[in-house]
């Protein structure tokens, strides 16, 4: 090994990827613009199977848990739209996982949450069928929090499935950072304010009491659980408490027990003393 200990099979398990299919489908369909289609051909490795394969070469044991690029479907495309395209985007990457899986251990379904019926049809078809082992959700749905009732459906099947829900950021840079602003300026939408987003959603999956109303389901939070491991100690210490807003937060337990119910990933972008924290 030239000196450099094996230290054995390295899982990555929110990692991105644009299959051709759905790639051609989604560039069709899509109504208005998104930064994260500008995006696409900045990243070879999210289109191309060489270019990928020759950097996870780089890294002995490195395999993959695959999961969809963005955009949220239901942010660029209408409902009965969103719903071809994830059934596309699923059977592609179920065939990625069944053709490599030297590479590949799993994948993880996109569904269209802006047809929620569709949504739980495609999460039985994908997870049943496909035999994909998670669901992709974003931090919010359309600026839908997480915590509406509406999408309580989608949570209590992951629940009886006993497969995790990956959760990543969702702003796009035509939410500004300033109200009389028309867009945020200098990527911070992407830079800052993503780790943000993603915290809220996770807070409000907390406060709002689905994690205890369903104990036995596994999110996951991209980027190391975001802003959570550094500002933990903000986190209200007490299980029953009214905001300033009149919003009751009422829990059997102090809210901090129901975040560390979280799972994360270690996409720090190669911060050592983020990752410290975050474990």
């Amino acid at each position: 090994m030239s000196g450099e200990q094996y230290l054995g099979e390295k899982i990555d398990i929110f990692c991105h990827i644009i299959p051709p299919k759905y790639k051609e489908a989604i560039f069709k369909k899509a109504t208005g613009s998104s930064f994260y289609l500008s995006n696409t051909h900045r990243v070879p490795a999210l289109t191309s199977l060489d270019v990928r394969f020759r950097v996870m070469d780089q890294y002995e044991g490195l395999r993959q848990v695959l999961n969809l690029g963005a955009p949220p479907l239901e942010h660029v495309l209408a409902p009965e739209d969103a719903a071809e395209v994830a059934r596309i985007a699923n059977d592609e990457m179920a065939e990625l996982v069944n053709r490599y899986p030297d590479r590949f251990v799993a994948a993880v379904a996109c569904l269209p949450y802006n047809d929620l019926d569709a949504a739980v049809q495609e999460l039985e078809r994908a997870l049943g069928g496909l035999g994909l082992r998670g669901i992709q959700i974003f931090s919010s749905i359309n600026g839908k929090p997480l915590d509406r009732p509406e999408f309580l459906a989608i949570y209590e099947r992951m629940v009886h499935y006993d497969l995790p829900i990956l959760i990543h950021p969702a702003r796009d840079y035509t939410t500004p950072d300033y109200p009389d602003e028309s867009h945020s300026r200098y990527d911070l939408f992407r830079i800052f304010a993503w780790p943000f987003e993603t915290t809220l959603a996770m807070s409000r999956l907390v406060f709002s009491g689905i994690m205890e109303q369903c104990p036995a389901i596994k999110f996951i939070a991209h980027h190391c659980g975001a802003m959570l491991p550094f500002f933990a100690g903000r986190v209200p210490k007490v299980p029953t408490a009214e905001s300033q807003g009149g919003d009751l937060m009422r829990l059997s337990r102090p809210p901090l027990d129901y975040f560390k119910k979280f799972y994360a990933d270690t996409n720090v972008d190669g911060n050592a003393a983020a990752l410290n924290c975050g474990h």
